[in-house]
This record gives structure tokens, sequence and C-alpha cells, in this order.
């Protein structure tokens, strides 16, 4: 007889963990939330494969006797499924977590973790980009897609983005590469402080064995300090390659190229992703690649061919001699400050504000002010934005009532760049980061010339 296991959630996470388990188990997905009218094709599909489904509640009779559940990554630590599931001492985890039970013991596919506040997508879509040329690597996680969806099809690797949600609910990873690409604050609230978030993050490297790799960021203190903590081999990654303690088996800039210890992988002039951050992206994934020894040319010859996912600097058009880029994945103000600072030298006219997350301003208004020649600001953060910009002493700033509305104000002045570039959540306006970017790009490319008045 089939033993019971409970997922939480009809999410991603949900309806691809029981659509997988159902071949083993009786499974019973439980969802909080009441039932919507578009979720009936994908409840019918779960149904035809014996999955039973509950909306609205959590009830004894889905929870009682399972043998473990797997749960959505957002559901906050203090939630009360939780607290029951931990009184009937029923154990619970994410996907990463269950993917790397299931596999630990076998020689593939073997888990490369990527982790971080921000670059986790680019560096997780790339990395896969890179080992896809030679080995079955598809991206997974917090990427968008479930490693669930991929455990049939006998993968080579699992590229797995994890989010700081993920790894709170992973007790066992240790994957045998795992990549931490930076930290700054973020998830302050839902961690109970930055320790709770960066203890998230770095638990995955301090389970790590003998034999196995980490990449850090030797630019980022926070990060680098982790290593001493560390039983794995080290690798860095650094933009200047003076502060390196060794060149050996570390990713660094010089000459106007990138280098892997003493070898040349590929020119700067080459990277087709425009910033700072993105080149410790691409170096992330060199070492990467090195360590599972995929030849240089094979390297070089697919971050040349990379095109960056939708709403990470992403060029939308050139209108003009103006350059529009959607960098709505920019939720905080350190992640606008990686994309302001990629512009520098430039004349830029930056689109900023949505629902504020509260964080400091102090670094991403020096930033403003070293690069930016004017702000659009937007949604419910435009007040404070403006106040604390205005007690800066920056003054060149609007206030536009819609994006599109922004979008025809920073073209007046004929930049170079208009970078949306958020530092905010979007849930003011949008229903999502997502939903953000396409409405930027939609607009963008409806427009036939800049706007005069």
């Amino acid at each position: 007889m089939k033993k019971k296991v409970l997922v939480i959630g009809f999410s991603v996470t949900g309806i691809a963990a029981a659509k997988y388990l159902s071949s083993d188990y009786n499974v019973y997905l439980s969802e909080g939330k009441a039932k919507n009218e578009e979720d009936c094709s994908r409840i019918s599909e779960l149904e035809a494969l014996g999955v039973k489904i509950e909306f609205g509640n959590h009830s004894d009779e889905f929870i009682n006797d399972a043998q473990f559940a797997i749960i959505s990554p957002s559901i906050p630590q203090d939630s009360e499924i939780l607290s029951r599931l931990s009184a009937k001492n029923i154990e619970y985890f994410s996907d990463i977590e269950y993917a790397y039970r299931l596999t630990k013991n076998l020689n593939k596919p073997k888990i490369i973790v990527v982790t971080g506040t921000n670059g986790k997508t680019t560096t997780t879509l790339l990395m896969s980009y890179i080992f896809s040329q030679v080995f079955h690597a598809p991206s997974c996680g917090n990427v968008g897609t479930s490693p669930f969806e991929y455990l049939l099809s006998s993968p080579d690797y699992l590229i797995a983005e994890a989010s700081s949600y993920q790894l709170n609910y992973s007790k066992e990873l240790a994957p045998e590469i795992a990549v931490f690409t930076n930290f700054t604050p973020d998830h302050l609230a839902w961690h109970g402080g930055l320790e709770g978030y960066f203890d998230a993050k770095a638990s995955v490297f301090k389970r790590m064995k003998t034999g196995s790799d980490a990449i850090l960021n030797f630019d980022d203190e926070k990060v680098r300090k982790l290593s001493s903590e560390l039983c794995c081999n080290i690798h860095y990654f650094a933009l200047d390659k003076s502060s390196l303690p060794s060149l050996d088996e570390n990713c660094y800039i010089d000459n106007d190229a990138i280098y892997y210890g003493n070898e040349r992988i590929i020119e700067l002039k080459d990277v087709p992703i425009v910033g700072n951050h993105n080149l410790q992206n691409v170096m992330c994934c060199i070492i990467a690649a090195k360590i599972e020894n995929i030849k240089t040319e094979i390297i070089s010859d697919a971050i040349k061919s990379f095109k960056a996912p939708p709403h990470r600097c992403e060029l939308v058009r050139i209108l003009d001699d103006t350059a529009y880029y959607n960098d709505s994945k920019a939720t905080n103000p350190e992640a606008s400050i990686v994309a302001i600072n990629s512009f520098k030298g430039k004349k830029v006219v930056l689109i900023a504000g949505g629902r504020d997350k509260n964080t400091s301003l102090e670094e991403f208004i020096e930033s403003v002010k070293e690069c930016i020649s004017k702000v659009v600001l937007i949604g419910e953060a435009t007040q404070r934005f403006m106040n604390e910009l205005y007690l800066s002493g920056y003054t060149n700033i609007v206030h536009a009532q819609s994006l599109e509305e922004a979008i025809d104000l920073a073209s007046l002045d004929k930049p170079d760049v208009v970078l949306l570039s958020p530092a905010c959540a979007s849930f003011d306006m949008f229903k999502n980061y997502e939903e953000r970017g396409e409405a930027f790009k939609r607009y963008v490319l409806s427009k036939k010339q800049l706007v005069s008045r």
C-alpha cells in the first residue's frame, strides 16, 4: 500500500511535487487560500493522477499520518500549518531538499546551488546554458521551474537557483558545487533580521563536505569571511586581481579580459550582458565550468551567445540614440545600485519607485547623485524617495502618475539611457515585477519617436 505524503501550497512547487510523487505515494495537496476558477484545469489534471486536493483549509484529514511534507518556500516560518506539522512530528522541507536527498547517493544528477541576494537568476541561467553545451543541465528552483520537473529525465546536472526561503527549509542540502553571488539586506522581516537572512544563505555552504567546491564573491566582505568557516575547496571571483590571496583556481579581471588562474577566458568586449555585477555573474559560471572540466572554447563561445534574462538590465530597444533598459527585477535599492553603476559615464534618467521596502536609501542616493541626471518617481514610495533625495541635495526629480508617463518624462531629456530600476516591489501598481517589466517593454516598443513639448 502506498504511503501518504503531504504537499502544502497549490503553487508551481506544489503542483510539480504532487505530479512527481503521485506515482509512488498517496499525495494530499492542501492550499489555505480559496480556489480560483483558473485553477480548474490543473486541479483536474492532478485528480486524474489520484492526488487529493483541498482549498481554504489545512485539515487534520490531510495532515494526519503523512510521512513527510513538501512545502512552498514562501510559507512563513511562524505559520500555523508548520507548527501543526511539527507537533505531529511530520518533517517538512523544500523541493530542492527532496531532490538532493533522492539523488545524493547516485552518480547523477549533480546539484549545483546558486544563491545570494542579487544575480542569482542570471548566474543560474548562464551556468545552465554553458553546461548544456556538453551535458543535460537544466536550470530549476527559484528561477521558475521545480526540480521535480526534471528528475524523470535523468539530467547530468541540476543548476538550482535557491532563495533564502528554500534554503531555510533545506536541512541536509550539501551540494558538490555552490555559488554565493553577493549579500545585501533583503527579506529581513521574514527571517527576523539581517543575521537570520545571512544564516539561511550560509547554511548550505557550512554543510558542504571536504572535496566539494564553494564559489564565493571576494569583493563582498560578508561572503568572503564565510570561507573561514568552511571545510570545502574555496574559489573566489573578484573584479580586481590584486585583492586576491592567490590566482590559482580563482577568477578575476585583468587587461580587459576575464581570467581563470593564468588562463585568459574571454575579452570583456565579448561579454553581452552589461555591468560589473554581470561580470561577477559570468565569473561564477566560468569557475563552475572549469571545475567540471568544460573546455575554455566552449565556455567563451557560450558566454558570447548568451542573452540576458528578462527584466534584468534587459536592453529593450534603442530609439533616437536613447537605449531603454528594463531592470524591473531590481526590487530593492541594492539591486538598483548595481544597475545604476553599470552606466557610469553616460547620461542616464532613472525610473524608480513602487511599494517601498523601507530599507536604507543612503547608498542608493549616493549612486544616483554620482550617475543619474534625472529621477522619475512612481508609486507608493514616491514621497519617501523624494524627501530623502531632496535632503541629500539632489533636486532633479519629477513625479509620474503611471509607468507610461514616466517613460515619456524620462525620454524628454534625450539621454543616453532610460533605466527602469525601481528599487521597490511592484505590488502597488502591478501583480509582480514581471508584469511591471512587460508593461515597460510594451510601451517602449510602441513608441514612434521621442515625446516633445
